[in-house]
């Protein structure tokens, strides 16, 4: 999703190009300033609050805040005798974090022995986001990781038409289906539930979460597992899906226009857990 992850331009399983003479390193990082205020709180304490947020995209990886080392409270960093080796930044050191009421191991790091065109992250810490109780960009939780920049999601309405089969039984036929272009990923078909026979439909234990769209129910479509999807309280800025369904183009037969739809490439998702501390209640509030 966005610059470096799924199928971004600096993921490693992009599908497009740079259209360049020569080939490019096989991996590309990528730091900027993200100028929002950025706080993280740990035990119900404050304990990190910058202006001067550098984010750092990796490839395959959600990006990564990176915070002044003096805009973090003092004494809340104890530094551990473990360290790694970042195959790009060089040696890492861990730091325990640690309030009077609690005390979490390696929940943060800094790259100790930064090669010179890596400057931007000298002197800096980035938090383990599920080590955290949570991050704020001003006064409104950020979940599931630091908001990519490149990140978005368009609808689109359409008058195309949809039809999804189980084997000889339509379970969905519309003219108005909506359209969701979000980034990385291939386009995804949304069905009004007027348009769904949802006695086709078996909701289904075991739901996903999505840091841009909220979370996900499934259900199953005749003896095919987990077949179909909605959002039943999207987030505003997705609002146009809520309650829509869309159906796994690998699981069930989705044609469009006549033509039936295959998996593309960027439709496997990994599903992303939920932070420390938020559960799904508090999740649909923000809807």
């Amino acid at each position: 999703m966005g610059l470096s992850w799924q199928q971004g331009p600096l993921a490693t399983r992009s599908i497009g190009r740079f259209l360049v003479g020569q080939p490019l390193p096989e991996r590309l990082l990528f730091a900027e300033p993200l100028r929002r205020r950025m706080r993280v709180q740990f035990a119900g304490e404050w304990i990190a609050d910058s202006e001067d947020v550098v984010l750092l995209h990796e490839p395959g990886r959600y990006p990564v805040a990176y915070f002044p080392v003096g805009d973090v409270r003092t004494g809340v960093l104890r530094r551990t005798e473990h360290v790694t080796r970042h195959r790009d930044l060089g040696a890492t050191a861990w730091f325990a974090v640690t309030v009077p009421e609690r005390s979490t191991e390696r929940a943060a790091w800094q790259h100790v022995e930064l090669p010179g065109h890596a400057a931007e992250l000298r002197d800096r810490v980035a938090f383990a986001w599920r080590g955290m109780d949570a991050f704020y960009e001003e006064d409104e939780r950020v979940v599931g990781h630091a908001a990519d920049l490149y990140h978005r999601n368009d609808i689109r309405s359409t008058s195309r038409h949809l039809v999804v089969r189980d084997g000889e039984r339509v379970v969905a036929d519309t003219h108005r289906p909506v359209v969701l272009y979000e980034s990385g990923f291939a386009p995804r078909w949304y069905v009004p539930r007027e348009d769904v026979d949802e006695t086709a439909l078996t909701p289904v234990d075991g739901q996903t979460f999505c840091p841009y769209k909220g979370v996900a129910d499934y259900y199953d479509v005749g003896d095919r597992s987990r077949a179909a999807w909605s959002y039943l309280e999207a987030w505003p800025e997705v609002r146009r899906v809520r309650g829509l369904v869309s159906f796994e183009p690998d699981r069930v037969e989705v044609y469009l226009d006549g033509r039936r739809l295959e998996l593309e490439p960027g439709q496997t998702v990994v599903p992303h857990g939920v932070d420390r501390g938020l559960d799904p209640s508090e999740i649909l509030r923000r809807s």
